[in-house]
């Protein structure tokens, strides 16, 4: 849009580049024109004064002599003249329409192009902050795995070796418990014995 408002841009003072030519032209051409007749005008006025001056007061003329009757070809170029500076204020008259109706044209273009760049200025603001927040939290959620899978490493390894401890127990728990019941069985051989003893030497006593 910015690329589209730049090149809208140049076309527009091109555009009153060439207004300003053509509204120059044609006013330098009304400018010639008008000075023109206004030269032809003066130098008809003096013909025709001159003519009326030169024509007899007397009779009609004879047989045969036309009446004199002014030359039709000032009329014609007069009105010719007029016509084209008439066609030259028409063309610089529609010139100026077009380059206002290009100039509102342009400006509203302007104004529309700007609102939307604004606008969608105001989105990227807005999404590059949410992509900023979602980048945090997937950061947090990141360590929090990272966390989690280091705790669930501990409890692994803290179940790997409650097992071997465990495995031990039930493993040697016959040996112990054969071992533990000798050791009671000795005990009381132990105290049968002293038992014995013990009245023997009542006995002598």
């Amino acid at each position: 849009m910015q690329t589209q408002l730049k090149r809208a841009g140049e076309d527009r003072e091109k555009e009153n580049q060439d207004f300003q030519q053509t509204v120059s032209d044609q006013r330098a051409t009304q400018g010639l024109l008008t000075k023109a007749l206004d030269v032809l005008k003066a130098v008809y006025a003096k013909k025709e004064s001159f003519v009326q001056k030169q024509e007899p007061a007397g009779p009609p003329p004879p047989p045969g002599f036309k009446t004199y009757k002014k030359a039709g070809g000032a009329g014609g170029v007069v009105g010719m003249l007029q016509q084209i500076i008439g066609e030259a204020k028409q063309l610089e008259a529609d010139a100026i329409k077009a380059e206002t109706d290009s100039q509102k044209a342009y400006e509203s273009f302007v104004k529309d192009t700007n609102a939307s760049i604004e606008e969608k200025t105001r989105d990227i603001t807005n999404k590059s902050s949410e992509k900023a927040t979602a980048e945090a939290d997937k950061t947090a959620a990141e360590e929090d795995k990272e966390s989690a899978m280091n705790e669930q490493q501990q409890l692994q390894n803290e179940n790997a070796d409650l097992h071997k401890s465990c495995d031990f127990t039930m493993k040697n728990f016959d040996v112990r418990q054969e071992a533990r019941d000798q050791e009671v069985e000795a005990l009381r051989q132990a105290k049968a014995i002293l038992s014995g003893a013990m009245g023997f030497l009542q006995k002598r006593a």
